[in-house]
């Protein structure tokens, strides 16, 4: 959770047509593109949906493939060789539940969250078992692949009792999706997450239709919202009494969504337009108590991991997102000041990466958050800083192409006179926010990037309370 994340009503600079506004926009919108009449859908994949198969062009009239729904699934891969074995689905694609049309089981041209809705290219299922040489195919997680599988066959081992094994090598998203584009955000379901609790006191809570998990004293988590709850003790000034005992707590809620764009086959076979990223809303609060020991750099202490591979149907085919999450608290200062601080932070975030012939990758973010003060209480002179943060990785089919850390965080200053009274004396919240563009975003069929492009440093802070300037 990428040049990304303003805080306060900060707005990102003036964007170019390629840029982050053009990349996606919270409103439903159409993907300008030479052939707009062969827009895809973008919707959640429904549970079980088949593969999706493309065949290189064999004439030789240089037409890009067309994936189609198959009646084919991935039923078992070993990453360490490329081999794979691919078998017909019970019943072929229709035992799913599923059309022929390439949308997932709906009205053809109709789509979740904010994608397009336009007419859907012929998706006719491939016969089963004609597995070929130059195949691509695209699969959901399956046994050996747990964060999907896009590869291309490269040689048709054996036909067994299992089904056709196969060698395969990587493949990337231009071979299945060609001349058609697709553009739209689809919600994560919070109950799809994977949560490793790397501390003791750490309570998860979340909320979809007809489930619903209630966190600690009953807090109500919005529908569609994770929340950790976390406190944890921290390391004392030795010699302080009794009373300066350290102490963080608070809690991360967050509503996220995947954002995925891509524009066609553009020039050098290369999209027109990509983009990945991850955006929701944020919820963050959390107290700061008591004297903690100094630290020479910032105390960094991750309290959760979190993983989930939702599945976006795009047309015909299951297009894969691999979302991490590293929730953390942070802690930095003199050792000097004694708080009770408290602060509560919310709104609306956007992080990814945009494609564009012109301008290559480029960071995609915007941000507009505010902090609101819940207590404030300085004693004695010196600094400290508290965070509560996330990091945010982002990817296909088991490629990270988006890393970002997204950190808000409530700061105390004070000077004192002679007798150790507090002279002046404030209380900031704020931003800050960096990351990386991987190379792994080459997935997309676009340019390999020759080294990881650091997204900047984000910095964005206000005064919550205090006495004059410190």
């Amino acid at each position: 959770m990428t040049a990304l994340l303003l805080a306060a009503g900060c707005s990102a600079p003036p964007q170019a047509e390629d840029s982050p506004a053009a990349a996606r926009s919270t409103a439903p919108r159409t993907v300008e593109t030479a052939a707009a009449d062969r827009s895809l859908s973008v919707a959640a994949a429904p549970e079980g949906t088949p593969a999706a198969t493309a065949t290189p062009d064999a004439s030789g009239s240089g037409d890009a493939p067309v994936a189609r729904r198959s009646t084919l699934k991935v039923a078992s891969y070993d990453s360490r060789t490329g081999r794979a074995v691919i078998a017909p689905t019970k019943g072929g694609a229709s035992a799913q539940g599923e059309d022929d049309d390439g949308a997932g089981g709906e009205e053809p041209g109709k789509t979740e969250g904010t994608g397009t809705a336009t007419p859907q290219p012929s998706t006719a299922p491939a016969e089963p078992h004609r597995t070929a040489v130059g195949d691509v195919i695209a699969s959901a997680p399956a046994p050996g692949a747990p964060d999907g599988l896009l590869a291309r066959i490269t040689k048709v081992v054996a036909e067994t009792d299992r089904g056709t094994e196969v060698e395969t090598e990587p493949a990337t998203l231009d071979s299945v999706l060609g001349d058609d584009s697709a553009d739209g955000s689809v919600p994560v379901d919070p109950a799809s997450f994977e949560v490793d609790e790397l501390l003791p006191d750490v309570d998860v809570s979340w909320t979809t239709t007809g489930d619903v998990r209630v966190g600690p004293e009953s807090a109500t988590v919005p529908l569609g919202s994770l929340r950790l709850d976390v406190r944890a003790e921290l390391p004392a000034v030795k010699s302080g009494p009794a009373s300066a005992k350290a102490s963080v707590s608070g809690f991360v809620q967050v509503a996220p969504q995947v954002d995925f764009r891509y524009g066609g086959t553009g020039t050098d076979s290369a999209p027109d337009s990509a983009y990945l990223g991850v955006s929701g809303d944020w919820t963050s609060g959390w107290a700061l108590k008591g004297r903690a020991a100094a630290t020479q750099a910032p105390l960094r202490i991750p309290f959760a991991e979190l993983h989930s591979d939702p599945v976006l149907q795009v047309g015909p085919v299951p297009v894969v997102v691999n979302l991490d999450l590293t929730c953390y608290l942070e802690i930095s200062g003199d050792g000097t000041v004694s708080v009770d601080l408290e602060q509560n932070v919310n709104g609306e975030f956007e992080a990814g990466g945009t494609f564009s012939p012109s301008r290559g990758w480029t960071p995609a973010s915007s941000a507009d958050m505010t902090g609101t003060p819940v207590k404030t209480s300085v004693t004695a002179a010196g600094k400290v800083r508290a965070t509560v943060g996330a990091e945010a990785g982002v990817g296909l089919y088991g490629s990270v192409g988006v890393l970002a850390d997204l950190a808000p965080y409530v700061r105390a200053e004070a000077t004192a006179d002679a007798s150790g009274t507090p002279v002046t004396w404030g209380v900031y919240g704020g931003l800050d926010l960096k990351g990386t563009l991987r190379l792994q975003l080459s997935v997309f069929g676009t340019p390999v990037l020759r080294h990881d492009v650091p997204l900047g440093a984000l910095h964005r802070e206000w005064k919550l309370a205090g006495s004059g300037t410190t």
